[in-house]
């Protein structure tokens, strides 16, 4: 995995998604990601970058899913087929376990709450990029789910952006390891700077 030299005054963890819905045991999609999750060990990685981000005062922000709630897209010319999803299952469901962060996970004073996303990009419609530029932040860490939707597409936005992205493999899954291989072996080298795992990025910050 590439390792890289972090400037900690200029990174930000971007994590996204960090739902109930998501992580939790009885969380609605989590049977979906069960598999892919537990092989590449997300829960406990997801917690440990978020730990070590703190420890080293890099900022994290957290970049949420709208949450569901009755009428939302009613009046929506076109909504996509994850937007139907959500509306059909009533996903990340708004005062309701599944819309609430998954509590390893949840937010700390530290930490930034951008605005919810409404489709895959954490970009699109939301405040993320001016919190990045308060904070003197160029190079963003992207985690969270999904690694071919939320993941993908955020990541991307960050580079037309013109910030310097890392994707790390193992905080990530997807509803099969066929999505994984292709966000991460196709898809990922076209855009990111840097594609590593939670281990190097561990030690690059630390360092």
């Amino acid at each position: 995995m590439t390792v890289y030299d972090y400037d900690r005054r200029r990174t930000g963890v971007l994590l996204v998604d960090p739902l109930n819905d998501f992580l939790a045991d009885e969380g609605k999609l989590w049977p979906r990601i069960a598999e892919v999750a537990r092989e590449v060990d997300l829960r406990a990685h997801l917690s440990e970058l978020v730990s070590t981000a703190r420890e080293v005062d890099v900022p994290v922000f957290y970049v949420p899913h709208h949450r569901w709630a009755p009428g939302l897209y009613e009046f929506w010319s076109h909504p996509n087929p994850s937007q139907r999803a959500v509306d059909k299952n009533q996903l990340f469901a708004q005062d309701a376990f599944g819309g609430d962060w998954y509590p390893p996970l949840r937010p700390e004073p530290s930490d930034t709450v951008v605005a919810q996303h409404w489709a895959q990009s954490g970009f699109a419609n939301t405040d993320l990029e001016m919190r990045l530029r308060q904070r003197g932040v160029d190079h963003v860490i992207v985690i969270g789910l999904l690694a071919n939707t939320c993941i993908e597409t955020t990541a991307k936005y960050a580079m037309e952006l013109g910030f310097h992205v890392s994707l790390v493999t193992d905080a990530t899954a997807a509803f099969s390891s066929e999505l994984m291989r292709a966000a991460h072996e196709l898809n990922g080298p076209t855009y990111a700077h840097v594609i590593t795992d939670t281990k190097s990025v561990v030690a690059a910050l630390k360092t």
